[in-house]
């Protein structure tokens, strides 16, 4: 598995292929239909992400001190989003998680180039995630940037 820093700098590097922000959508949907499953049982009101316009649900398991997520939305750009974070997150200790500051996000530019709602909504996806991993932190870890 690459560093965290590796899948982020790899995400910045797959977005600047891209010179338009229709290519960039393009490419944010492909990813979403690339997602792995996400059961039907577990697409609850617990695992829904408070904030998003469209349905986000995010569900999480921890396994040697790694955390691993699993996402669907019922909107393609969202899915696009979250898989975008998941890819990145998702297997990542919750200290690395919990301690980054997820700026390749505005590196790419993503936030900038969404309607006002999605921006919201991803702020509350990238909280949530934060938050999994708070949950998971031991307490003398948790630094917050």
């Amino acid at each position: 598995m690459n560093s965290l820093e590796e899948a982020k700098q790899a995400v910045i590097d797959d977005f600047s292929m891209y010179d338009e922000w229709l290519d960039k959508y393009e490419y944010l949907i492909d990813l979403g239909k690339n997602l792995e499953a996400y059961p039907e049982d577990k697409k609850t009101d617990d695992r829904l992400i408070k904030g998003c316009q469209s349905r986000v649900w995010l569900d999480w398991t921890v396994k040697e001190g790694r955390i691993f997520f699993q996402a669907d939305s019922d909107a393609i750009i969202t899915k696009g989003i979250i898989s975008l974070l998941t890819s990145v997150y998702s297997g990542r200790t919750p200290e690395e998680i919990a301690g980054d500051d997820f700026s390749f996000i505005s590196q790419i530019g993503l936030k900038e180039n969404l309607s006002p709602t999605r921006a919201n909504g991803l702020v509350s996806m990238i909280e949530t995630i934060k938050e999994a991993a708070r949950q998971n932190c031991p307490k003398s870890e948790i630094v917050d940037k």
